[in-house]
């Protein structure tokens, strides 16, 4: 099957991305290698010990140690942050950690042009987007700007070795749904599908050799590869229904993030398989199946995921008005939003079932 459209724009950030067991090793390299000499390592509270060692190993290139990171980046965290940047004559920032910790560094780089260095430790994917999401005054608010764009990604695989299997699987399936949107994405090109496309393959091929094998540190670096790839995708095209019912979901009904995108996914994808089924097409194809919808069904099956809202707190009652949230903004679909179809859709998620085709 060909990926080439007769019209198309594809724009590729300057990051340098480096993969391999032990990697974390090198930020003091990549420093040297940016003339750089005085960093402010990010953590979230949870992962403070975790600063304190890359610090330790950095030794005279580390100036300090920030472990206030908090998810959905609360504007005055980073304001903090940003201060003692400048107070200490940070030249850039070290970010080890997840969504959180990353946001973090993004939001300080927004505000002093810092360089960041990022160490993944979950599949966010947030690290490969110059996508900054900001709370304050109970809003969250999401800016694009090539200011939060990080110059250096490391992926360590053994930084993920001991990330529970439930975590892995929730997370990765919240990497695969950038990939699965960014098929059908007005402005994909045949290189975000590219991308896309071997991403989704990356974790069905090395996600149940995780579960088989938490330890498998060939598995947890595809992994990784896998959330670099669908990140990379997130970053360069707009998503779709898929995001904005997940962004309802968790922000006016306060479910998990991952956990939510794992029981949406194939719902949404099954939603848009009428309209966009050729550009879905490789999705089912690797999974074997009759469509994307049921392959990523059955693969959250196979992986155990969590499959229904229910079992995340969300209460049928509250049905009607997340169907009247995700459709009150007009936003882009390649299927029209349809009120009631929506709302057959959450009545399925919420109780686990197949999507409907």
């Amino acid at each position: 099957m060909s990926l080439f459209q007769p019209e198309f724009s594809a724009n590729s950030a300057a990051v340098r991305v480096r993969f391999g067991a032990g990697v974390r090793h090198a930020v003091g390299e990549e420093m040297e290698r940016m003339g750089l000499g005085r960093a402010l390592v990010l953590t979230t509270p949870q992962q403070a010990d975790t600063g304190a060692e890359f610090a330790a190993r950095l030794g005279a290139r580390a100036v300090g140690v920030f472990s206030k990171a908090a998810m959905h980046t609360p504007v005055a965290i980073s304001e903090e942050a940003t201060e003692l940047a400048r107070a200490l004559r940070a030249d850039c920032v070290v970010s080890v950690g997840g969504g959180s910790t990353t946001g973090l560094g993004k939001a300080i780089a927004l505000r002093s042009d810092l360089p960041q260095i990022v160490v993944p430790t979950t599949y966010a994917g947030s690290e490969a987007t110059a996508i900054l999401g900001q709370t304050e005054n109970g809003l969250k608010t999401t800016l694009t700007s090539a200011k939060v764009q990080p110059e250096v990604i490391l992926y360590d695989a053994e930084l993920v070795r001991s990330l529970p299997v439930g975590m892995t699987v929730t997370s990765a399936l919240n990497a695969m749904a950038h990939a699965a949107e960014g098929l059908y994405a007005q402005n994909r090109s045949p290189i975000s599908s590219l991308m896309a496309i071997e991403g989704i393959r990356a974790f069905r091929d090395a996600l149940p050799r995780v579960m088989d094998n938490p330890d498998d540190l060939a598995a947890r670096g595809e992994t990784l590869y896998g959330a670099w790839l669908c990140g990379t995708v997130l970053g360069q095209v707009g998503m779709a229904l898929h995001h904005k019912l997940c962004h309802t979901l968790g922000g006016s009904f306060d479910l998990p993030h991952a956990e939510t995108h794992a029981v949406i996914l194939p719902h949404a994808i099954a939603y848009n398989q009428q309209a966009a089924a050729a550009e879905l097409a490789p999705v089912a194809a690797l999974f074997g199946a009759a469509s994307a919808g049921d392959g990523l069904y059955d693969f959250a099956v196979a992986m155990k995921a969590p499959l229904a809202l229910r079992d995340l707190g969300m209460a049928e009652a509250d049905l009607d008005k997340a169907a009247e949230i995700a459709t009150r903004n007009a936003y882009w679909n390649p299927r029209p939003l349809d009120k009631a179809a929506l709302r057959a859709l959450l009545q399925a998620a919420w109780q686990g079932d197949r999507p409907a085709a």
